[in-house]
């Protein structure tokens, strides 16, 4: 990697990360039968939840600081340079169809834009200046929150984001692979789950990737969770946008009510095919209207529209 204005000693800084590491003694793992190179990467990759499993209390605290927020109609947004943008944006794209959020509702920013997805954008992660251009589009507000996602915890992108975000008074979470990351630091929520060296030297993209996965996984589904977004462990927010996602809406509403198929068409029907809404119908014996006042008295909490119909 070559060397940037901003940062001229980059090599030595590189040395000094867990996950740059060089490992001599896999030095000959190219020499290697493929099934014995595919038991040493599977190996590598079970030593990742136990580095998450060790940041539980930093990611539920993150949770529940970016839930608050959202509840009063903040947005969540993901801010990352290569792997770790496009992570971010995956995270984002799968919420819509998964929770019915809003498209704006939660955001991957990656550096370079969205031809970064596919292509590398030379120079785009250096440049905090683009990721407080990228924040500006968003005119963020103190409800939002921004996560910024840094295998190395010193991606000029991901800081800056997280600097920036900070100064506007919006909520930071830096997610990062090493300790004492610059990222962490700048952060409000600074979570770092460290996966050490890789089994190719630097390709941060294996155990640092699976590691921001997981956690991205968590906190967009828990921080749902807490939003009312489920039910129990169902997905009663689910858009069904496409006919296996119609038939898991039916599914998740016998699963929900055990009512019969006919019940469940006409509830459905009733309530333009929202999971929720029918499921309520059905639980609590009201209409359609009815059922979306309650859910809509609720803040869309299904149990707590339930107890008021009920109650």
């Amino acid at each position: 990697m070559t060397s940037t204005p901003h940062h001229p000693d980059l090599r030595s800084q590189l040395e000094t990360l867990a996950t740059e590491a060089f490992r001599p003694e896999l030095a000959e793992i190219d020499q290697l039968p493929t099934l014995d190179i595919a038991r040493l990467m599977n190996s590598e990759d079970t030593t990742v939840p136990a580095a998450v499993a060790a940041r539980l209390p930093e990611i539920a605290a993150a949770i529940d600081a970016v839930a608050a927020r959202m509840a009063r109609g903040g947005r969540l947004v993901y801010a990352g340079a290569g792997t770790a943008g496009r992570l971010g944006v995956l995270d984002a794209s799968e919420c819509p169809p998964t929770f019915n959020t809003d498209p704006g509702q939660v955001v991957g920013l990656i550096a370079g834009g969205p031809d970064a997805m596919v292509t590398s954008i030379e120079g785009a992660e250096d440049s905090p200046e683009l990721a407080r251009a990228d924040l500006d589009a968003l005119a963020l507000t103190a409800d939002d929150t921004v996560v910024g996602v840094s295998a190395s915890g010193r991606t000029p992108y991901a800081v800056g984001a997280v600097e920036y975000a900070r100064s506007l008074g919006s909520l930071t979470v830096g997610l990062a692979c090493n300790r004492g990351s610059a990222l962490a630091a700048a952060a409000e929520h600074g979570i770092e789950v460290v996966t050490g060296p890789e089994l190719l030297t630097g390709s941060t993209r294996l155990k640092a990737g699976t590691a921001q996965k997981l956690v991205l996984n968590m906190l967009s589904t828990i921080t749902m969770i807490r939003l009312g977004k489920t039910y129990g462990n169902l997905m009663v927010d689910v858009r069904a946008s496409n006919e296996k996602l119609r038939a898991r809406s039916r599914r998740i509403v016998a699963l929900a009510t055990g009512a019969a198929e006919d019940d469940i068409e006409r509830a459905l029907a009733a309530t333009d095919g929202e999971v929720k809404h029918a499921v309520l119908v059905l639980l609590a014996d009201v209409d359609g209207p009815t059922a979306a006042r309650l859910l809509g008295e609720s803040g869309g909490h299904l149990r707590a529209a339930l107890a008021a119909a009920r109650g």
